[in-house]
């Protein structure tokens, strides 16, 4: 076992009383505590700063394709550098690395709130920041990833990666709603400008922590050879191999519909910012259920089934949220397939960071973010140039029934992922 949990508070009970205190057991921990709610309002930023993009964008040019664009810009860093983050992530401090990250994602933040607000903002000034941004994320995802074993105790493991996801997805929920609102009124600098003021409260968090030294074994290698090594353990364990498979599969055809909403909210629906703010907020409040539903089970011992289930229903929606044409409806529409995609991807992280060793943590996370992160922007990039030819109805419809045949062929193949405890 790795130094990281040296030091933590005792260990309390693996099964904690039913209820609201099984559900929120990890926000016992005082520095996961800390984490929970300065991530949610940093979250809140982040959406609200996204969806108010993503309208600026097809504001600017009316082009599904550019949508697709600024996705794939803000990938190619993860493609390129997120390996080597987790590398960065099992030598460094973690908290040290996410300080650093975070500030940078500030700092683009200010940059693109003055753009806008002095009438300069071009789609090329977009691409660029989002590249930029894509850096960042590249050296803060995979220690964010595995930096919560340094909160909480490996018991309480599963629990906490569940509230990250409620965390995020409580931010999902409310952000994009205020966005809209605020793009209407304001316009859309106002919405980077609170987004940048909004990652203080993950850094102070961060600052505030008091933490147990990490004590790491001797490196005898290099970078290149750690990196290597994190990779063929990767593809050496079977579990951790099919599991990020099919993270991969769900990201790219599954998550991809959600560069094209805003060219659904004008086009399909005939709506506007606000539209737009909600359809990204019912997507939202379906992944929170979706991830309060995976807090509350906690240490089930049928994972392997949800996920089977989640990744199943997931397409099932999708092919729902193609086919409709009334506003009332893809909201509703899209809870169920928030609550699907959330379902399968957080018990996906789940199963790898409880199957993973220590050692490899940091490595085995920036493979599994790197497949998250590098291919949504891909997945974007298709949609959108798919789209521009044929419609975004068709597209939505082209990729759920894509996925269903995808994770159908898992399911019946791979029975040993259905009986993960």
């Amino acid at each position: 076992m790795s130094g990281e949990l040296a030091g933590l508070p005792a260990a309390e009970p693996v099964r904690p009383p039913p209820g609201l205190r099984r559900t929120f057991a990890a926000l016992r921990f005082p520095n996961y505590r800390r984490w929970f709610f300065g991530q949610m309002i940093s979250l809140f930023g982040t959406w609200m700063q996204m969806t108010a993009q993503g309208y600026l964008v097809y504001d600017l040019t009316r082009s599904s394709a550019y949508l697709g664009y600024v996705a794939f810009a803000s990938g190619v860093p993860t493609w390129l550098f997120m390996l080597y983050g987790g590398v960065v992530a099992d030598r460094v401090s973690r908290r040290t690395l996410m300080v650093v990250t975070q500030s940078a994602m500030m700092l683009l933040a200010f940059v693109l709130s003055a753009l806008t607000f002095t009438g300069a903002v071009e789609p090329w000034h977009i691409l660029v920041l989002a590249a930029l941004l894509g850096v960042a994320n590249a050296f803060d995802a995979p220690a964010r990833q595995a930096f919560v074993l340094e909160m909480v105790d490996r018991a309480h493991l599963t629990n906490a990666i569940a509230l990250n996801s409620t965390m995020f997805n409580c931010a999902t929920a409310l952000g994009p709603a205020a966005s809209g609102l605020v793009y209407a009124a304001f316009g859309p600098g106002f919405c980077f400008a609170i987004n940048g003021l909004t990652f203080l409260a993950v850094i102070a968090s961060l600052l505030s922590m008091k933490l147990a030294p990490r004590t790491e074994g001797a490196r005898k290698g290099s970078g290149l050879a750690d990196l290597l090594a994190g990779l063929r353990y990767v593809f050496g364990h079977s579990v951790i191999r099919v599991l990020i498979a099919l993270v991969g599969l769900v990201t790219l055809f599954g998550l991809s519909f959600a560069t094209l909403l805003p060219a659904i909210t004008v086009t399909v629906l005939g709506g506007d910012a606000r539209t737009l703010g909600w359809l990204q907020s019912s997507r939202g409040f379906g992944s929170l259920l979706g991830a309060l539903l995976v807090a509350s089970l906690g240490t089930v011992a049928y994972k392997g089934r949800l996920l089977t289930w989640g990744s199943l229903a997931l397409p099932a929606m999708l092919f729902l949220f193609g086919l409709t044409r009334w506003l009332p409806l893809s909201l509703l529409t899209l809870v169920g397939l928030g609550t699907a995609l959330i379902l399968t991807l957080n018990v996906a992280n789940a199963l790898v960071q409880t199957v993973v060793e220590d050692g490899m943590r940091g490595r085995v996370m920036a493979a599994y973010s790197l497949t998250f992160f590098g291919l949504m922007p891909l997945g974007g990039l298709l949609a959108g140039a798919v789209a521009h030819r044929v419609g975004e109805p068709v597209t939505v419809l082209a990729s759920a029934v894509i996925l269903f045949f995808a994770a159908a062929l898992i399911a019946l193949l791979l029975p040993r992922i259905r009986a993960l405890p």
